[in-house]
């Protein structure tokens, strides 16, 4: 197997794919299997810029740029329950994530809805650490995108709206797929977020069968 560190073998002489006719037979690598590992890579590639890029802006880890970008959209007010959801986080390790924003003067705790609760908000400073980790998403996510043409981003994203509906399974799905989203740019708020309408028809849907 020939990786991207490893120069390819040069063909023997009078051997090419001119040479091969119009009905050359699909090679192994050009299969299904090809398809999911070049997603699988770009998939990673894109993770880790989106990683340090919102690691930096935050300055936190872990899962703190997603918790500030979160508030800033959906999750503001929340109780530590409802935002550990789309975070995957267990309740302890909750606790732990907003007792470190809250030292830092990033998030408040107010009085929730009963006397056990407490209710998230994001302060001044809070909200400035979202707008800044959804701008440096949203700027290596740009850079991601420079080699396309209008044309073929186009392309693209109809793809990935026919992707992202696959995956949402309902509202629970559709938070933690949307966790880092700036719902100003995907149309949410008109309609036009593919994960909003994928989760908006399976909750329909499974409350038709129930």
């Amino acid at each position: 197997m020939t990786h991207a560190f490893e120069p390819e073998a040069p063909k023997p002489a009078g051997e090419g794919p001119d040479e091969e006719g119009p009905h050359e037979a699909p090679r192994p690598s050009d299969t299904p299997a090809r398809d999911a590992n070049i997603l699988g890579a770009l998939a990673l590639a894109v993770a880790e810029r989106l990683d340090m890029a919102t690691r930096e802006a935050a300055a936190h880890g872990g899962s703190a740029p997603a918790a500030l970008a979160g508030l800033a959209t959906f999750l503001d007010g929340s109780s530590i329950d409802t935002l550990r959801k789309p975070l995957g986080l267990t309740h302890s390790a909750a606790v732990r994530l907003v007792d470190r924003l809250t030292a830092d003067g990033l998030v408040s705790r107010e009085p929730g809805e009963d006397a056990r609760s407490v209710a998230i908000f994001l302060t001044p400073a809070g909200k400035r650490a979202a707008e800044e980790v959804h701008q440096s998403r949203m700027r290596a996510l740009s850079d991601v995108l420079v080699p396309l043409s209008a044309t073929e981003r186009e392309q693209l994203t109809k793809l990935h709206e026919r992707l992202l509906g696959g995956l949402t399974g309902g509202r629970a799905d559709a938070g933690r797929i949307c966790r880092m989203c700036d719902s100003e740019a995907c149309g949410h708020h008109e309609g036009r977020c593919p994960v909003t309408r994928a989760a908006d028809a399976a909750e329909a849907l499974a409350a038709a069968s129930g």
